[in-house]
């Protein structure tokens, strides 16, 4: 049986085709280095910037892409297939950290000069316009393939590198809530992967999740790289924890500064608190971690434990919050509930105005005689004096620790 030949108008032309791109061989260096000068000029800053190792590369690729292209369209290399090229390349820019749209630019302006070539070739030689029009539809439909294949590549790298930092990032952060900052080995290889110095002023944000999948900060390292901090975040267990440096500002006012940023994503509890060193948050950690217990469930309150301390130290031991509940308020929790909600309240407005029946009155919209005699009943109850100053700080931390 005989074989079936490619009789089309196309076929006739490919060895012309082929013979106008193998005139371009021997130029093959000359252009590629030209496309290399092109692409310097069109991204000066980035190239200056760039490791030499990179831009040498950048250079023998750029030859090694134009070389094999112009030998593959010549026919020369016969069985050859670029697409491996294409696709390492793409994941060799990614972990060079090219940019994306800096490697597709590349393609289409080196596919542009290599066709510019081909049309000097044209005056030169004498090549036919339909020699032509095949010609430069070879090589722009190869530049499509080109960068759908490279993309790829660069894409599956770059996630794969972004799940190798953020896996080294959490192990880093987790180390850091253990306490492990204070090793000389750790914080160096903390500076140098996340680039916060051992000494560096920090916050430590902590967020409950609350049984919700969804976190209560809702892209925070975005939101904060708008308004110039840099942030690091994890999550450990039940919470969505973040490490912010905080340069060498007045921590009051860096702390400020963060919460309201915060309150622009926030949708949960979140608590905040300093450190003044990378071997202080692990303490920092902690004491966020409590500063999150001391807002109710179903608030979307951004607490800072250096304004709750009274609430943290009490989180912080529930047994002790727990007695202290039951030998300071017990007897009144034990009165029937419209009878020990009219004394809680009257015992709160009296704690917020030092023991003032008359000015716990007024809050009360009541008699200042009423407020006295529920004093009276207080006293009765409990054993103990809203006037003596020891027995009204037990009353305001037992109150502390029931609105937990």
């Amino acid at each position: 049986m005989d074989v079936m030949r490619d009789t089309s108008p196309d076929a006739e032309l490919r060895p012309l085709v082929e013979r106008a791109w193998a005139s371009l061989v021997s130029q093959a260096d000359a252009i590629a280095d030209d496309i290399t000068l092109t692409l310097i000029a069109i991204q000066p800053e980035w190239h200056q910037n760039a490791d030499p190792s990179v831009r040498a590369d950048l250079r023998s690729s750029t030859r090694e892409h134009v070389r094999r292209g112009i030998r593959a369209m010549a026919g020369l290399t016969p069985g050859a297939n670029p697409v491996d090229l294409w696709r390492d390349t793409g994941r060799r820019r990614a972990r060079q950290g090219v940019p994306l749209e800096f490697c597709l630019n590349a393609y289409t302006v080196g596919t542009r000069m290599l066709w510019e070539a081909m049309v000097h070739q044209q005056e030169a030689l004498g090549i036919d316009d339909r020699v032509m029009v095949l010609a430069g539809r070879q090589v722009w439909t190869d530049l499509d393939v080109q960068n759908s294949v490279m993309s790829g590549a660069y894409r599956r790298e770059a996630a794969l590198l972004q799940r190798r930092d953020l896996q080294l990032q959490g192990r880093l952060l987790d180390g850091l809530a253990e306490g492990r900052g204070g090793d000389p080995a750790f914080a160096a290889e903390v500076q140098d992967i996340l680039g916060v110095a051992a000494d560096a002023q920090m916050a430590c944000v902590v967020a409950a999740f609350d049984g919700s999948r969804d976190s209560p900060l809702r892209n925070p390292d975005d939101r904060l790289e708008k308004a110039g901090l840099m942030s690091f975040w994890h999550v450990r267990g039940d919470h969505h924890f973040g490490l912010v440096p905080l340069g060498s500002r007045p921590v009051a006012d860096a702390v400020a500064d963060l919460v309201a940023q915060l309150s622009g994503c926030n949708s949960g509890r979140v608590g905040v608190a300093t450190a003044d060193d990378l071997s202080g948050f692990g303490t920092a950690f902690q004491l966020a971690t409590h500063t999150v217990e001391t807002v109710p469930r179903g608030r979307t309150d951004i607490a800072v434990v250096d304004e709750r301390l009274p609430q943290v130290l009490l989180t912080a031991s529930p047994a002790v919050s727990h007695l202290l509940v039951r030998r300071t308020l017990g007897p009144i929790l034990a009165q029937p509930s419209h009878q020990s909600d009219v004394l809680l309240a009257t015992l709160r407005a009296l704690i917020s105005h030092g023991g003032s029946p008359t000015h716990a009155a007024q809050d009360l919209i009541c008699h200042r005689n009423t407020v006295i005699y529920r004093i009276k009943q207080i006293q009765d109850l409990t054993g103990r004096s809203i006037t003596n100053p020891h027995d009204r700080l037990l009353f305001a931390l037992a109150l502390m620790a029931l609105e937990k």
